[in-house]
């Protein structure tokens, strides 16, 4: 497996290591040691969604101490996905890192905790995978608003399909950032 380093601690890019031939491929797209040697804590909780094309979920995060770090991969169509950092004593706090994902180059993104994460999708019946390093907390779940000028993300779609919660979400100024790790 590749690991590249994006510029922000603890934020990565994974390749696995495919092996290709005429019957299709095949991927080792978990080892739970090799994922220890970089640091990533246990993941406790699998999700995954299904969107049609220009579904975006996010910006979402959970506060202390339910913050999760998450490795998200796409299993089909793909997606333009954003972290943006969220810890206060961090050189890159404030800012946004961004990447597509889509299900032929197979490759993963790990959010660690301390991040808002979301995406867009850029293709129908997209299928969106997520490990998580903790709980679902409904209660210590925030979100920040998609389009929030001070953050300045260019999610390459004019007029996205959002739910409820993320249309109605906080601006980026509105977070009590002390209680995000």
């Amino acid at each position: 497996m590749e690991v590249i380093q994006t510029g922000f601690q603890g934020l990565l890019v994974l390749k696995p290591k495919v092996f290709k031939d005429d019957r299709g491929f095949f991927l080792e797209s978990y080892n739970q040691e090799k994922y220890n040697q970089l640091n990533m804590s246990n993941f406790v909780q699998d999700n995954q969604s299904v969107s049609k094309k220009s579904v975006l979920r996010g910006l979402h995060f959970q506060y202390a101490p339910f913050a999760q770090g998450k490795l998200v991969e796409v299993l089909r169509g793909a997606v333009l996905d954003v972290a943006v950092d969220l810890r206060s004593d961090s050189p890159t706090f404030g800012k946004h890192y961004k990447i597509e994902l889509n299900g032929l180059s197979q490759e993963q993104f790990y959010i660690p905790a301390g991040f808002a994460h979301g995406f867009v999708t850029l293709e129908d019946d997209t299928l969106f995978s997520y490990k998580c390093t903790n709980f679902y907390a409904p209660n210590h779940e925030a979100s920040i608003l998609w389009n929030d000028q001070e953050l300045n993300i260019d999610w390459q779609v004019d007029n996205p399909i959002l739910s409820e919660k993320d249309a109605c979400a906080k601006l980026f100024s509105e977070i009590n950032f002390q209680d995000v790790v």
